[in-house]
């Protein structure tokens, strides 16, 4: 299960991400609650959520490029202390009672833009550090590292709002990015193949399209986690009117629901990394995409809230083997020269299309309510992977 954490530059790695993901939780739990408190506006929520996301969306095949070019190390450790920086400026304006919902739209497009650079590298650069063999693992235990943090982060974001204020939330996350940046300062990243500069960006770009293109195991991949991430992932923005006014829990039922769905995707990254290689990776993807749209229609109906918390076990459950399935059939398919270009892609739909399902879902709530948004939701969910499935049966085999 923790094979990949005997090899030092990965542990070092995976040891600080954990500890900045717990903070980076808290900084989202804190933050919803924030402009939430400031607008009591369901659209707000979603607009936080588009403006937090648009810039992947905008940036991250280029994003991806660099990272097929340069050093993935450095561009991870400029991105981590940029983070740093705006988590510390969101503190100070909090605590000395300036913010404003225009401040927070700022540092959530900020984030954005930072996000768009750091994840194609640190996606791709983990087999560097672990190699192909004990890749599955590897990106089986980093969403073990961020299902833990998510179930931990919110747990103590309702807890420290209490205690230290907002305010106190984001000088956590702020504190958090010393673990990970000396961390990156000791690593040492082998390469494993020659960096590429003879094409242009834009040859870059019609070469994974064309890629794309003519590969339908790939093609579906990533219809599967456009889909998701636009219908199905925005249920998240919306958490905080659920745990407020349909099951009426507060702060502190907001951190549990949102713990129990990083319980849920920690125990599925513990069980994909005990996996290891597993052998049916395409039927136990399309699996986990039925159960999460289901367990979105039961969510969404629910009104009872330790049946909500159960759900959300669920709803974590699948869409970690859903991301974690589809980024390892992703890397294991193409070659290294290309890998961060297609995780580029992979982050494009998985988290370049959360905006505008998070405006969408914003807009449906603040028109029909929360549930009967979120209930869509997982409806058209369901419907598209079921085509999906019976459009692509390879997939299922693979």
């Amino acid at each position: 299960m923790f094979a990949s954490l005997k090899v030092k530059e990965y542990r070092l790695y995976w040891t600080g991400m954990f500890v900045s993901f717990i903070g980076t939780w808290i900084q989202i739990t804190a933050m919803s609650w924030l402009i939430y408190g400031l607008t009591h506006s369901t659209f707000l929520l979603g607009l936080v959520g588009f403006l937090g996301s648009i810039p992947i969306f905008l940036f991250s095949f280029f994003a991806g490029a660099i990272a097929d070019r340069a050093n993935k190390r450095n561009i991870i450790l400029a991105t981590q202390i940029v983070f740093m920086l705006l988590a510390l400026f969101l503190a100070t304006m909090t605590q000395m009672k300036l913010i404003n919902r225009w401040h927070v739209m700022v540092i959530a497009v900020l984030n954005g833009i930072v996000m768009a650079f750091d994840a194609p590298a640190r996606q791709a650069m983990v087999v560097e550090l672990v190699g192909r063999k004990n890749l599955m693992n590897a990106i089986a235990l980093n969403s073990a590292a961020f299902s833990a943090s998510r179930m931990i982060g919110p747990a103590l974001a309702g807890i420290f709002i209490s205690i230290i204020g907002m305010s106190g939330c984001f000088y956590i996350n702020a504190v958090s990015f010393l673990a990970v940046i000396p961390a990156l300062l000791l690593i040492k990243v082998k390469r494993a193949y020659q960096i590429e500069q003879n094409n242009s960006l834009l040859q870059d770009f019609k070469d994974v399209i064309l890629f794309v293109k003519k590969d339908q195991f790939i093609s579906a991949i990533l219809c599967i986690t456009a889909f998701l991430s636009l219908f199905g992932i925005s249920y998240a923005i919306l958490m905080p009117v659920f745990a407020d006014h349909i099951l009426n829990v507060g702060v502190k039922g907001l951190g549990v629901l949102m713990s129990s769905s990083g319980m849920g995707a920690l125990i599925a990254a513990l069980n994909l990394a005990r996996l290891g290689d597993y052998n049916h990776k395409g039927k136990l993807l399309v699996h986990s995409a039925m159960v999460f749209s289901i367990s979105l229609i039961f969510f969404a109906l629910s009104r009872h809230y330790l049946f909500s918390i159960i759900i959300m076990v669920l709803v974590g459950y699948s869409s970690v083997n859903i991301f974690s399935l589809a980024n390892t059939l992703l890397q294991s398919k193409v070659s290294d020269g290309m890998r961060g270009k297609i995780m580029s892609l992979f982050m494009l739909t998985f988290a370049g299309f959360m905006p505008f399902g998070s405006l969408l879902a914003g807009g449906l709530a603040a028109k029909l309510g929360a549930s009967l948004s979120v209930l869509i939701g997982g409806g058209v969910c369901l419907v598209t992977f079921l085509i999906i499935n019976f459009t692509y049966p390879g997939l299922r085999r693979s």
